[in-house]
């Protein structure tokens, strides 16, 4: 086991309700035959982290007792209702006292991002003050990697449905950028017409 995988745990974002999916919360979501969270759980730990904190919010009684998160640390934001912004929150809080030394942030409704594009975000890891971004033709996306020197700064920022962006644009300059277009693919199930990506 690498010395990174200690210090980098994987945070997923799952606790959307899904309110344009008719209030379908996001993580039990069916895909490939299971609830949705557990394909990012297992693409998280398939790229290399071996502790991962899970923020729920919308059905979370019902997440827990449906999907398979052995060994996760699951993390329920009651505030999930105000957006994104509080989720990160309750996920950095959670890392606290860890000995996480950088969280790799995914979301639940990024099924076209899977292990290859987490391990070469969590390869670009070189300490607290890493920032690192997968990036799509060049453009930013998910997940990203957030040193620990950042978090409080991060945590500031994140309001309302805005997660890291806000803090990510205000340090672009240190941003490394990770090409990984050509191993996945960075839509959303946000809608009813979204569900077609499902398997």
């Amino acid at each position: 086991m690498t010395h990174t995988e200690h210090q980098v745990a994987g945070l997923l974002l799952a606790a959307g309700g899904g309110r344009r999916l008719g209030g379908r919360p996001k993580a039990l979501l069916t895909h490939r035959g299971r609830p949705l969270v557990e394909h990012t759980v297992r693409a998280l730990r398939a790229a290399g982290c071996t502790r991962v904190h899970v923020v729920l919010g919308a059905a979370a009684d019902a997440v827990l007792e449906r999907a398979r998160l052995d060994g996760c640390v699951p993390v329920v934001n009651p505030q999930w209702e105000r957006g994104m912004g509080g989720s990160l929150r309750a996920g950095l809080d959670s890392l606290a006292g860890t000995g996480a030394t950088a969280a790799l942030v995914s979301l639940v409704d990024q099924p076209g991002i899977g292990e290859e594009a987490l391990a070469r975000v969590l390869a670009g890891y070189e300490g607290e003050s890493s920032l690192v971004s997968a990036a799509y033709d060049g453009r930013r996306g998910h997940p990203v990697l957030l040193g620990a020197a950042h978090w409080a700064g991060v945590a500031e920022a994140a309001t309302g449905d805005q997660g890291a962006r806000g803090y990510l644009k205000a340090h672009e300059p240190e941003i490394r950028l990770v090409e990984c277009g050509d191993v996945a693919r960075p839509y959303d199930i946000d809608t009813v017409d979204d569900l077609v990506h499902l398997e």
